[in-house]
């Protein structure tokens, strides 16, 4: 067994722990009979499950309400349900009495049930099948005494290291940061949905572990550095050390940059870059707003939606978008509208596809769902009562989108006005260009907008048509190569041509060598993760924009990313030495 394993960095910072292993797949099933004396007695052992499994379920809800709201609760409400169903229930015990054993036939009941909702007609009833699964791993657990059933097992304090093949929705709605210190994944890669939702919870992450889940068993201590993207397994009492003096000097070097707070990002040759934070959840708006940024460049409303059985209606979105406006006190706050669809799905009533990246998302299933999308718009006219709110369109590819949610937003105003609900009468608009397709045509949208933002995470995906959440393409995902770069220059230039602000929200801006390489490219707004925000200060104070701008143009007309990349390297090294290195918590 390896000693190291090495994946992706995701969320900075040191964990020394003991793991908790959470296997939530379905296992295995041997094909097993009993004798007819035995049958009541497997009878009465799946009915003891079911019942087990029922009151874990009411536990696990009431914990995720007190914690995250009974709306995310809501998806336990399903599975208990499920759980009650007799067709299903009396279907399991039929295939008992013809002498299988309660597992094996809860499993082929379970099997069929999925295969049959996941064929069904209704996309509502498709999207059951995550439900199922939920409940067919929690019973088959309870039957064959299986370790770590739940992922809510840890008492406060714990501080342990969370080790899973990926996170659900499900799964997610639980985590418990009091008990949770840190988070491995076998999946995933730095810009994949578990690794932004744990730097907005601010857990160290590493992710494309690959197989830490068959290396690894719970109670093991582990050294997680999310800094390095290692897991080391079974430390010595000097590595354990050893890191944990490297978690001072990096809470030291921490405690230092949030001096810059209050000092404004210009570059020594008089340039001044913007910084915003990326904001995912309204609890982080607060934090966020002291960490210096001007404001928020990309809040993420779709978090909002994501593991709940029902969409949060327009009482629930204003006071959640209201609460992050009011937190950074007038300076701009930019909302995306829901990015629903790829792997940040609700949990019915959405159908599921075989390429969600490329179908029916983010601005697409609002235009069609126009009433889901008015809901979201009336709370935003709301909160922008507020302060300055500004709202952002996801996956824009034809100005054809912008004039037609430029409608509904319309619409929402005269819907509130007619309630006699006070709101701002319209708001500003801005697109994200994530698609060659934008970047390309961004002088089309130029002209119906007052911003363009740069969202990086999926334009490389796009551009290279590369799986950013695969961990396996993982080398592949390469931000800087140079068709990357001329897309993102493409659309500075026609910002500068038609007098439109361009930022870039993307998870690049908050990496040191690519924050470098988005000046050199004339990017002077950048939104980052607040914990990034010192860090990036820090780099635009000691750099020149001059130096950063014949840095870019090189990387530019490099042959590949590897050159690109090392352009850019030698020539930030060759400005400020390693300074820029210091506390870079992300690769760069």
């Amino acid at each position: 067994m390896e000693r190291v394993l090495a994946g992706s960095p995701a969320s900075p910072g040191i964990v020394v722990g003991p793991v908790h292993l959470l296997r939530w797949e379905v296992p295995e099933v041997r094909h097993t009979l009993v004798a007819d004396s035995e049958i009541e007695g497997e009878v009465a052992r799946f009915r003891d499950a079911v019942r087990r499994a029922h009151e874990r379920l009411a536990q696990v809800g009431e914990r995720v309400a007190a914690t995250a709201g009974p709306e995310e609760a809501a998806i336990f409400d399903v599975q208990r349900s499920m759980l009650e169903d007799a067709e299903l229930r009396n279907a399991v015990e039929a295939l008992v009495r013809q002498n299988l054993a309660a597992e094996k036939a809860f499993d082929v009941v379970m099997l069929e049930w999925r295969q049959h909702f996941a064929r069904h007609a209704q996309p509502m009833v498709r999207e059951r099948v995550g439900d199922l699964t939920d409940v067919h791993i929690r019973v088959l657990t309870l039957l064959m005494d299986l370790p770590d059933h739940d992922p809510v097992d840890l008492p406060k304090g714990a501080g342990a290291i969370l080790v899973t093949h990926d996170l659900t929705p499900s799964l997610t709605v639980q985590l418990d940061r009091d008990a949770i210190a840190a988070i491995a994944t076998d999946a995933g890669t730095r810009t994949s949905h578990v690794a932004i939702l744990a730097r907005s919870l601010g857990l160290p992450a590493v992710v494309g572990l690959r197989d830490a889940t068959t290396q690894l068993r719970s109670g093991d201590t582990v050294v997680l550095d999310g800094t390095s993207g290692q897991l080391v397994l079974k430390p010595t009492q000097a590595e354990v050390q050893a890191y944990r003096r490297r978690a001072q000097q990096e809470a030291v070097e921490e405690a230092e940059l949030l001096r810059l707070a209050t000092e404004d990002a210009v570059t020594v040759d008089g340039e001044r870059i913007t910084l915003r934070a990326n904001v995912d959840l309204p609890e982080e708006a607060e934090a966020a707003a002291q960490s210096g940024a001007d404001g928020v460049g990309l809040m993420r409303t779709e978090f909002l939606v994501v593991g709940r059985a029902t969409m949060p209606d327009e009482e629930e979105q204003y006071r959640a978008y209201a609460r992050v406006v009011e937190a950074f006190g007038g300076r701009p706050v930019v909302i995306r509208t829901f990015d629903i669809g790829g792997d940040k799905l609700p949990v019915g009533g959405f159908p599921s596809e075989p390429n969600p990246f490329l179908g029916w998302r983010a601005i697409r299933m609002c235009l069609d769902q126009p009433e889901l999308f008015k809901v979201q718009l009336r709370a935003l006219l709301r909160a922008a009562l507020h302060g300055d709110v500004r709202i952002m369109l996801p996956l824009v590819v034809s100005v054809d989108e912008v004039r037609a949610a430029r409608v509904l937003l319309h619409e929402a105003s005269v819907e509130l006005a007619a309630r006699g609900v006070p709101h701002a009468p319209t708001l500003v608009l801005g697109v994200m260009v994530e698609t060659p397709a934008a970047a390309v045509g961004a002088d089309t949208l130029a002209g119906e907008v007052s911003f363009l933002s740069v969202g990086t995470n999926d334009l490389v995906q796009y551009t290279l048509a590369v799986d950013r959440g695969n961990a396996n393409l993982a080398s592949r995902y390469t931000p800087l190569h140079p068709a990357v770069l001329r897309l993102i220059r493409r659309t500075v230039e026609v910002g500068a041509q038609s007098g439109v602000d361009v930022s870039v929200c993307g998870e690049m801006a908050s990496q040191t060598l690519m924050a470098f390489a988005l000046v050199g490219l004339g990017v002077r707004t950048l939104s980052v993760s607040p914990r990034s925000v010192p860090l990036v200060k820090r780099l635009m104070r000691a750099i020149s924009a001059a130096i950063a701008r014949e840095a870019a143009e090189a990387a530019m007309t490099a042959p590949t990313a590897v050159a690109a990349e090392q352009q850019l390297r030698q020539r930030l090294y060759a400005a400020v030495g390693d300074a820029a290195y210091l506390h870079a918590g992300l690769p760069g």
